[in-house]
Order: C-alpha cells, then sequence, then structure tokens
C-alpha cells in the first residue's frame, strides 16, 4: 500500500478516514468518492469546527443539540481536545497508522533535505557581514527558537481539520482569503528557491569546467552552463516532479542530506590544513544594523516551514510526539552543518570570503571537484520538494478561482501542467539571473513571513478559539507571543528586504563570471541552432 492510497485524491497524505476531515469549501471541487467520511460523530463534529476563519467564528458559536452533547460534548472541550491533545494517533484507523506514509528518520530527512541547501554556501559569507562568528551565532540562536516554536505550532494547528498544506493551515486560522494570501506567497516564495537552485548547479559546473578544461570552457558549447545547467535538469530533476506525494521524495533527500555532510568535512579539513591566508577576521560588527545581515540567510537557511506541513501530513505516525522528534532532529542537524561550515570557513578565509565558499577553494583538487558535484547532486534532490510546494499553492489559487467540480483527471492534468510550465520558467530565468546573492537576499525576507507571521497568526486564531475572553493567564501569554511572531515577522521583513534591495543596487555587487560567452540566453540557443 503506498501514500496515495490513503487518500487517492488528496495532494498530500491525510488519513483516509478522521474526525478532523473537514468539509470541503464551495468551489474547491472534491470528488463524491473523496468525501467518503459518514460516520454520525465526524459529520457532527465537522459542522461545528469547520476549516474557516476562526476570528470570524469564535463569536458565534452554534449551539450543539442534546444529541450532540450527549456523545460529542461541548464545543469548547472539541476545540480544547484538538488543540491540547499531543497524541492524535488513537483517533486514527489502525491501518493508517502502521501501513503507507513516511517513518519518523524518513520525515527527519525530507525536513533536512528542505531546509539544508544553498544558504550553506552564503553562510560563511554572511558570518562576515554580520561582524564576526560571535554576533552571527547569538543571532542565530536567538532566531532558532522562534524556527522550533513556529514549526510546533503549524503542525498543531494543522491538527485541527488534518491540514496537508501551509495554505490550508492558514484556512483553518485566517479562512479563504488566508489560504489565497499563503498560496500566492508560497508560489512566489518558492519559484524564487528553485532558480537559486538552477543557479547553484550552473556555478559549480563552471568552477569544475574552469579547472578541468580550462578558462575559455564556456566557448565549447557542451561546457556553457546555459545548455549543461538545463539539460542535466532535464534528465535529473524533472522526472522527480510530477510525483503527487512529497514522502516519493524521502530516499532521494537521504541521499541529499549525506552528499551536504561531505561538503561540511571538506570546509573543516581545509581550515585545519592551514593551507589558506584568510583575511582580517571581524570580533564586532561596524555598525548595529550590520547585525541584520546575517538574518536572510538563516531564515532562508532554516525555513522549511513552507514544506513541513505537506511532510507531517505523510508520516506513518502523525501526531505531534513523533513530528517533535522529527523536526527537532532536523533542526539539530542543520545547525551542526550550518554553524560548522560557516565558521570554519570564515576562519579560514576571513574577509576575503566570497558569496559560494566552494569558489574560494582551488577546484583542481580532486577534494574540492567532488565537493562541486556533491553540491550540485544534493540540489538536483531539493528542487523537487520547492517545487512540490509551489505546485500546490499555485494549483489552490487556479482551483479557488476557476474551478467549481474537481475531478481526479483534472487534478493529473492541472499537476503535470504547472510542473512542466514551472520547470521551464525557472530555468529559463536562472539562465539570465546567474547572482545567487540576489536572489537569496529577497528571499530570506519572504522566509520571515513563513517563520513569524503565519505562525503568529495561527496561534492567535486558535487561541482565541479556545478562550475567546483571554479568562487565564495561559492564553494572555500566548496571545502575547503571538503579536510578537507578527511583529517581528513584518519588522524583520521590512528590513532584510529594504537592506537586499539597497546591497543590489551597490556598484559592483553585480557577478563576475568565470567565463563570457561570446553568446548567452536566447542569442546561445541560436547559435547553437545555427551550429547543427
Amino acid at each position: 500500500m503506498t501514500a496515495e492510497d490513503l487518500d487517492p485524491c488528496s495532494a498530500s497524505c491525510p488519513p483516509g478516514d478522521s474526525l478532523f476531515y473537514p468539509p470541503s469549501p464551495p468551489g474547491y471541487g472534491t470528488p463524491d468518492h473523496c468525501s467518503g467520511h459518514h460516520d454520525d460523530s465526524s459529520i457532527r463534529y465537522s459542522s461545528n469546527l469547520t476549516p474557516v476563519s476562526i476570528f470570524q467564528n469564535f463569536n458565534n458559536t452554534p449551539p450543539l443539540d442534546s444529541s450532540n452533547n450527549s456523545s460529542e460534548g461541548s464545543y469548547e472541550e472539541s476545540v480544547e481536545n484538538s488543540l491540547d491533545n499531543n497524541d492524535k494517533s488513537e483517533l486514527l484507523p489502525a491501518q493508517a497508522k502502521s501501513d503507507g506514509g513516511s517513518s519518523t528518520l524518513g520525515s527527519i530527512f525530507l525536513i533536512v533535505n528542505a531546509a539544508l541547501g544553498a544558504g550553506l554556501l552564503n553562510m560563511p559569507k554572511a558570518f562576515d557581514q554580520a561582524g564576526g562568528v560571535m554576533t552571527a551565532v547569538v543571532v542565530q540562536a536567538v532566531l532558532l527558537l522562534f524556527i522550533m516554536v513556529a514549526l510546533l505550532i503549524l503542525a498543531q494547528t494543522s491538527n485541527i481539520n488534518k491540514s496537508t498544506t501551509l495554505q490550508e493551515v492558514m484556512y483553518t486560522a485566517a479562512g479563504v482569503w488566508g489560504r489565497r494570501a499563503t498560496s500566492v506567497i508560497v508560489t512566489v516564495y518558492c519559484f524564487g528557491t528553485c532558480i537559486t537552485f538552477l543557479i547553484i548547479i550552473g556555478d559549480q559546473f563552471d568552477r569544475a569546467f574552469a579547472s578541468i578544461v580550462g578558462d575559455d570552457y564556456c566557448h565549447t558549447w557542451y561546457y556553457n552552463r546555459d545548455f549543461v545547467m538545463p539539460a542535466s535538469s532535464l534528465l535529473l530533476i524533472l522526472p522527480m516532479c510530477y510525483s503527487k506525494t512529497i514522502d516519493f521524495l524521502k530516499y532521494a533527500s537521504a541521499f541529499g542530506v549525506f552528499i551536504i555532510i561531505y561538503v561540511v568535512a571538506l570546509i573543516f579539513v581545509e581550515y585545519a590544513v592551514g593551507e589558506h591566508v584568510p583575511g582580517p577576521i571581524k570580533t564586532q560588527p561596524d555598525g548595529w544594523l550590520d547585525v541584520f545581515s546575517v538574518v536572510p540567510v538563516i531564515c532562508f537557511g532554516y525555513q522549511c516551514h513552507v514544506s513541513v506541513i505537506p511532510i507531517y501530513s505523510c508520516m506513518k505516525h502523525r501526531n505531534m510526539k513523533h513530528f517533535t522528534v522529527a523536526s527537532s532532529s532536523a533542526i539539530a542537524i542543520c545547525v551542526f552543518t550550518y554553524t560548522g561550515a560557516a565558521t570554519f570557513g570564515y576562519l579560514t578565509f576571513g574577509s576575503l570570503i566570497s558569496e559560494d565558499i566552494i569558489s574560494n577553494y582551488n577546484a583542481n583538487k580532486p577534494s574540492v571537484m567532488l565537493a562541486l558535484v556533491a553540491m550540485s547532486l544534493k540540489t538536483y534532490t531539493t528542487y523537487p520538494i520547492l517545487l512540490f510546494c509551489g505546485r500546490e499553492g499555485l494549483s489552490t489559487i487556479i482551483k479557488d478561482l476557476f474551478i467549481t467540480n474537481d475531478t481526479p483527471g483534472k487534478e493529473k492534468f492541472r499537476r503535470c501542467t504547472i510542473a512542466t510550465v514551472w520547470f521551464a520558467a525557472t530555468v529559463l530565468l536562472a539562465i539570465e539571473i546567474p547572482n545567487i546573492g540576489a536572489v537569496i537576499h529577497i528571499l530570506g525576507s519572504f522566509a520571515a513571513i513563513f517563520i513569524f507571521v503565519f505562525p503568529g497568526v495561527c496561534l492567535l486564531q486558535t487561541t482565541l478559539m479556545r478562550d475567546n475572553t483571554l479568562s487565564s493567564y495561559r492564553s494572555k501569554g500566548k496571545v502575547g507571543l503571538a503579536l510578537v511572531f507578527i511583529v517581528l515577522g513584518f519588522f524583520l521583513f521590512g528590513v532584510v528586504f529594504t537592506q537586499g534591495i539597497l546591497t543590489e543596487l551597490k556598484p559592483g555587487s553585480k557577478e563576475v563570471l568565470l567565463c563570457t560567452p561570446a553568446a548567452s540566453g536566447a542569442k546561445f540557443y541560436l547559435s547553437l541552432f545555427n551550429l547543427l
């Protein structure tokens, strides 16, 4: 039994029969055979806790009739149980718990692979810009507290209606417009991240060919990044982009995680050998605003909040206990990897560190050459995860606006079409935008929305739903924490976004290619067609 067998009409892997199964909103078009939840208690529960804005409904809770009171208890008890019970596994059918889905270990690999990637290359440079190792580590430690709490808030909120995507979680917390706004932001973020991954692939091939072939490698058409990057991505990435479920990628994710460990080991060994002469090493920031320069890279590096809900929905044991183990273990691996690579990488080169740390090493060495290949292979395994999340975000927008009666056939056609167009568009833009730093600065600001604003809204709404009068200190504390999340999120978004734009507008901020071809982009392909 595969994960898709649990629910053939789900974009992820929700349990096939759950008391928390939400009724489909108008226009969402769930086929009749996908809504076979006919248990009376399920129907009564769903009628009282519908996946619409909690903020709109907590003051107008419909009264339960006497028959419902005898079997289900009060509305408040239902909400209390849905929010506070950390182990929902007893509510699921035995088969849903034992068959299909990802194990906790598989989920760890999926989360790590979703978070670990382009940020690793840029993190040492961010340490330099922030004012040294100590400053950057302190900022990272503070942000990690919010990152972990945010993951738990999102997972807890997803349990209310067994949501399978981030936009469904926001639908529970903020209604249909919350879902639509989230879908747009998720789509834009994932699209930009996919462009970043393709840029990394091109950069690693450039370094490898420059060392093997020579500085004029790009004048040979089959060494040109405009050919190698699209061709290799077509063979290694596109076939993994059509999966209906995200747990299909757990084996590729495990492979990607082990690959990245080698890159970190190389950075440590190069520091220990001591062959490099570092530039000036900072011990404090030049100005207080410099501290914020590391924020976008950290947010971008640890941002797995978009993909964590689909991953959670595909867990064999979907409950907070197993999710906490998976998410905390995954973040711990990321902390070890990012901090180790950034610290030893920065101490090796000091202020001479580049935006892509691997470009600082001599690619003629076999160990460095292997790291270039490893980074490319890692990126091939991460791209499909972000495409999956972005595809579901775009699909949600299309269903909300244009589709009133969805069918499995329409879903399959929509899924394949979006994946194909998405892949082609990101490849074309990656060819035209060869600077990874520009993309990371912008995406880092959007990551602050996922890490701070969305979890803050979820915590605020679920707290008001359970205790709309804020009669307890616990509820007041949660509302206070939610407001801190929201305010801090918008503040960081504004600061990081503005700082990123100003940085890219500075003279000399453009990337210098290792080899400048005679023609690039569309002109390259026109010349290639003439050659053939």
